[in-house]
């Protein structure tokens, strides 16, 4: 029996599988199961089977007390990759205009300096994770609820091409396996299980990213959490989480410092004197146009010019009519 014939057979059976079940319909479909014939499948369809014992299976995710039984793989990226320094980014997928930009922000400068990172491409948090790192050219993997053949959501399915054109999509799911609110828990305990720290952005008081963050603790792994307003539903899970004694995230260079790394040198901006003025209030603080406008002493025409030529220039987003500092 193999690693594989388990996973194989979870598919079938629609099962949570980990280890060879006892029971008369496990030992008939292993002996009936033609493994030779499955890989073959799953290479024609750009799939690769990297089993538990095998020796590239990530050791931080083999270290965990329930290990899938392998990964399904599927991008352009070696799978030495899983191997490499991994940090997770989760938080809700209903998430606000802060989270979205910190998500992108943290994904962005973690990859930048070398960390690969993970999330699970959802709505919210987790794509915003993974787009931040694909604009630095960094590397992420996003690990699946489903079969790894399905891109989910599917409104995600441009990222998750993205995301496999110099990373991976990883899953424990065969193809064709469709998604189910069981296997979104057991998807998060190989979010948390692949990285030696994950970073909560936002979550809810019954957030699927408190999952993982208790997945992640149990395993003894670093967790941080980001600060949000007392007030905030999507702060609930967060402060919470800060209150039971996780690591508070003021920034990228608190995961760096983790892991030895240092944040690569910012390239120096060449700004006009008017975007350099906005740039300036709106790290004070998210603003709106009336506000900077109130701040700077601008014109419209001028104001508009100078938040056109910061956006361009990655160092302020905006949402809901509000700009923020990027």
């Amino acid at each position: 029996m193999t690693e594989l014939t388990l996973a194989a057979f979870a598919a079938e059976r629609d099962v949570h599988v980990i280890r060879a079940p006892h029971g008369q319909a496990f030992a008939t479909f292993a002996r009936r199961f033609d493994e030779a014939g499955y890989l073959a499948r799953l290479r024609a369809g750009g799939v690769r089977w990297l089993a538990r014992s095998h020796d590239d299976f990530p050791p931080l995710l083999r270290a965990i007390h329930d290990p899938p039984a392998g990964l399904f793989v599927r991008g352009a990226a070696e799978v030495e990759l899983l191997r490499l320094p991994v940090v997770a980014v989760v938080g809700a997928r209903s998430c606000s205009a802060y989270g979205a930009q910190v998500a992108r922000m943290l994904g962005r400068e973690l990859a930048a300096a070398g960390l690969v990172v993970v999330s699970g491409l959802a709505r919210g948090v987790d794509g915003e994770a993974h787009r931040g790192a694909l604009e630095s050219g960094g590397a992420t993997v996003a690990v699946l609820g489903c079969g790894i053949d399905r891109d989910y959501p599917a409104a995600h399915a441009e990222l998750a091409a993205r995301i496999r054109a110099t990373g991976l999509t990883v899953s424990e799911y065969a193809p064709a396996v469709e998604p189910a609110p069981w296997r979104f828990p057991a998807r998060n305990r190989i979010i948390a299980g692949l990285a030696a720290a994950t970073v909560v952005v936002e979550a809810r008081e019954r957030s699927g990213a408190l999952i993982t963050a208790d997945l992640a603790l149990e395993e003894g792994r670093e967790v941080f959490a980001v600060p949000g307003e007392i007030m905030s539903a999507l702060s609930c899970g967060t402060n919470d989480l800060l209150r039971l004694g996780a690591t508070p995230l003021t920034g990228s260079a608190d995961v760096l410092e983790l892991f030895g790394l240092e944040q690569p040198a910012a390239e120096a901006l060449e700004l006009s004197s008017a975007a350099d003025a906005v740039l300036a209030r709106l790290r004070d603080g998210p603003a709106s146009a009336d506000e900077l406008a109130h701040a700077t002493g601008l014109d419209a025409g001028t104001l508009a010019s100078a938040l056109t030529e910061l956006e361009l220039a990655g160092v302020a987003v905006v949402s809901g009519g509000v700009y923020r500092a990027g």
